[in-house]
């Protein structure tokens, strides 16, 4: 490509030389043809008078031999001619067999005392002269050069014009291959860089930092190939978040036709038997309506935990802020627990924070938060194991304070594979256990989406068969932004 641009470059700078040379060899030589022509007219005009000074009064006493060598001193064909235009002597013809001159241009301004110049072919000897006359003693004298000898000098000049011209053509011609050679490396490096371009390669080289018009398209186009670079990017992030956002429904209408399924079956199953006769059985009838009861009620935590779900997912949620004592949160919540995890002998215990630490958050949203850790952990402990519900303020982070609550259960732990996808939707570490217990598998998800509305976040540490420890973060200062449930931020939040 470069070596293509280079030629063309050069073939192109040779025809415009060439070019401007024809034409200043057309001007040039016609303008030094006139300037030698009158330079020769001239010449001529001085010799006459030469002439006219050294022999003017023996003019009349030469003969035609004597004139004859002075005309070669002269350097033409000298003609002496009467007032009344009789050829008196001609140093190439006899003067009486001449015609009269005095129609003759340059000898007719000659005899008005004037000086006569005139081109034309002598009828006497064929040949073409130039002739130049002056006035003498009434007459005219003329002197005439042949114009053979004028297009030979002239012919002479214009070689040596156009060899000057030659021999400066050289260099300019090198200068010129030298021009198109950086140039044509510089477009060609465009060139290139456009292919790559073209291709899908936004991260290929261009070295080109000049501030010409080459370095400013060369700047163009890197600026063009990072935002097209960007724009790529953008759309493979969005291909990417869309094809996971379809796996997100798919499996979101999976699980929840899953989910619904077990208990419509068993509600729907009980409800028949129920009609076909059982109903009057007094040792089965109210075992069934009891199974028809909690199915109904798991129906129902469900429906709620996915309407809770899509609001905050759809940024719909809305949430009463305001800035609130850590410890009397944490102390509402533990003792509302508190009855679930006795029937189950569990001893569950509050590590208070200093006093006067406070949270902005939503208190509704808090409760439901740790309410659901807690729960969880009382689901997962085994008799006799203990609870502690705790927080604590976190250095300073981003200029940002926070505080950092957790739930620490000894109880069965989760396996370290599943930790990362503890928070999904309708995700349960053993599924079977998960019904028994009748979890809806959105616990976790709502706590983490809860957590990130409010402008925190959640993460989890567990040992297996040694229990595990849930950790949420809530701000200290107000915040009119906080995180979305999707990780951006979102600004539909209320300060009561």
């Amino acid at each position: 490509m470069t070596r293509r641009i280079f030629f063309k470059a050069v073939a192109a700078t040779v025809s415009l030389l060439v070019l401007a040379l024809a034409v200043a060899d057309l001007f040039v030589s016609r303008v030094a043809a006139n300037a030698y022509q009158q330079n020769l007219e001239d010449e001529l005009a001085a010799r006459i008078r030469l002439i006219i000074a050294l022999a003017g009064q023996r003019l009349h006493q030469l003969d035609r031999a004597e004139f004859s060598r002075l005309s070669e001193v002269a350097g033409g064909r000298l003609t002496w001619i009467a007032p009344d235009g009789r050829v008196l002597l001609d140093s190439e013809a006899d003067a009486s067999r001449m015609d009269n001159h005095r129609s003759r241009p340059e000898v007719a301004e000659a005899l008005q005392g004037r000086r006569g110049v005139a081109r034309r072919r002598s009828p006497t000897v064929g040949t073409d002269f130039l002739y130049v006359a002056l006035p003498h003693e009434g007459g005219a004298l003329r002197l005439a050069r042949p114009l053979s000898d004028v297009r030979a000098a002239l012919r002479a000049l214009r070689r040596q014009i156009l060899l000057s011209a030659a021999i400066a053509f050289l260099p300019a011609l090198f200068a010129a291959a030298l021009l198109s050679r950086y140039f044509s490396r510089r477009l060609g490096a465009l060139i290139e860089y456009a292919g790559h371009l073209a291709a899908g390669n936004f991260r290929a080289p261009l070295q080109e930092n000049r501030r010409d018009e080459l370095g400013l398209l060369a700047q163009k186009l890197l600026e063009t190939s990072a935002n097209m670079q960007r724009m790529v990017e953008e759309l493979e992030r969005e291909r990417v978040e869309l094809e996971k956002l379809e796996r997100i429904r798919k499996d979101f209408v999976i699980n929840v036709s899953h989910e619904l399924r077990t208990p419509l079956a068993s509600i729907q199953g009980y409800t028949e038997t129920l009609l076909d006769g059982a109903l009057h059985d007094p040792e089965h009838n109210v075992r069934f309506l009891n199974i028809i009861r909690q199915n109904a009620e798991r129906l129902g935590r469900l429906v709620a935990d996915l309407l809770t779900l899509s609001r905050l997912e759809l940024g719909t949620h809305n949430f009463q802020f305001a800035s609130y004592y850590v410890n009397p949160l944490m102390a509402d919540v533990v003792e509302s627990m508190r009855p679930l995890a006795e029937k189950k002998n569990l001893r569950l215990e509050l590590h208070p924070a200093p006093p006067d630490l406070e949270v902005f958050c939503d208190a509704e949203a808090f409760h439901q938060v740790l309410a659901n850790l807690v729960d969880n952990a009382i689901k997962y402990t085994p008799p006799g194991g203990a609870i502690t519900v705790g927080a604590r303020l976190l250095a300073p982070k981003d200029h940002r304070r926070l505080v950092e609550f957790y739930v620490r259960d000894t109880g069965i732990g989760v396996p370290s594979e599943d930790l990362p996808r503890l928070f999904e939707r309708f995700y349960r570490v053993d599924k079977a256990r998960s019904r028994e217990l009748g979890g809806t598998g959105l616990g976790l998800s709502i706590v983490k989406h809860l957590v990130r509305s409010m402008g925190g976040d959640v993460r989890v540490e567990s040992v297996l068969h040694r229990g595990s420890t849930f950790y949420f973060t809530l701000p200290v200062e107000p915040t009119s932004v906080t995180a979305s449930p999707s990780g951006g931020f979102n600004r539909n939040v209320t300060e009561s």
